[in-house]
């Protein structure tokens, strides 16, 4: 199995550190093979809100960087991580960059099965409010999303420091047995109403001019239960066909 950490700090320190060790816990329980990837060793640039990948598709985005280079090595992954120390309260620059770079992807979610988590470095607080934004973002993608670490940088006192490392070890092995399922999970009642009600806004404002009505429908989403083929029992197909009616 692959497993690939993205890490949106400038250095190679507390946060690469914490994903390295986090990456190595994985290794000694079961067969992986990881790559981290310093997001500030690839080109990426800010996105311009133009809507053209939304629109037309994410080919017509005209920024020329890598990207494509990156979602690449997602594709090929069986889990992701997402790594960042707490800057001003919320994800680092160069992660916040990194996402908006692929924002297409949560109008047309494609990476189910994956297993996903994030690990949040920070100093002081807030960090549980990055760990809710980037559980969120693991939701958009498509991806099983398992949990959180997060830990304290420095100064670091022995006993943080052990702390630090329990949490890491106990969250590789929760990781892990997610990781080897590869299952697709029976959506929430909530996952269900984002999936029919915004398959109802793009069936009725828009047309084979827009490249997230082409998506839904190569991917028959118009007629489907949910984003895969589930099994849904009776109280979610009631909720289901209910949803099918209200209008975003």
């Amino acid at each position: 199995m692959k497993v690939i950490a993205f890490v949106g700090s400038g250095r190679k320190k507390h946060t690469y550190f914490a994903a390295e060790k986090f990456l190595k816990n994985l290794q000694s329980i079961g067969k992986v093979e990881y790559e981290i990837i310093p997001l500030g060793d690839y080109d990426l640039k800010i996105c311009t809100g133009c809507s053209l990948c939304l629109n037309k598709g994410e080919e017509f985005c005209p920024l020329k960087d890598d990207r494509d280079k990156l979602l690449e090595k997602i594709e090929n992954s069986d889990g992701i991580i997402f790594a960042t120390p707490n800057y001003s309260f919320d994800v680092s620059g160069l992660m916040k960059v990194f996402l908006d770079r692929f924002g297409f992807i949560f109008h047309r979610p494609r990476y189910f099965g994956k297993t996903f988590t994030n690990i949040i470095v920070q100093g002081v607080y807030r960090g549980g409010h990055i760990v809710k934004y980037l559980n969120f973002i693991g939701n958009a993608l498509g991806t099983n999303v398992k949990g959180s670490c997060l830990i304290s940088r420095e100064p670091m006192p022995e006993k943080r420091q052990k702390k630090n490392d329990d949490i890491l070890e106990k969250h590789s092995k929760r990781y892990y047995k997610q990781l080897i399922k590869k299952e697709l999970p029976t959506p929430s009642i909530f996952e269900l109403m984002i999936f029919r009600m915004s398959r109802n806004g793009i069936r009725r404002e828009l047309n084979e001019n827009f490249r997230d009505f082409t998506y839904y429908k190569e991917k028959a989403w118009f007629e489907s239960d949910f984003y895969y083929p589930v099994k849904l029992n009776f109280v979610k197909r009631i909720f289901g066909n209910m949803f099918d009616h209200i209008k975003m």
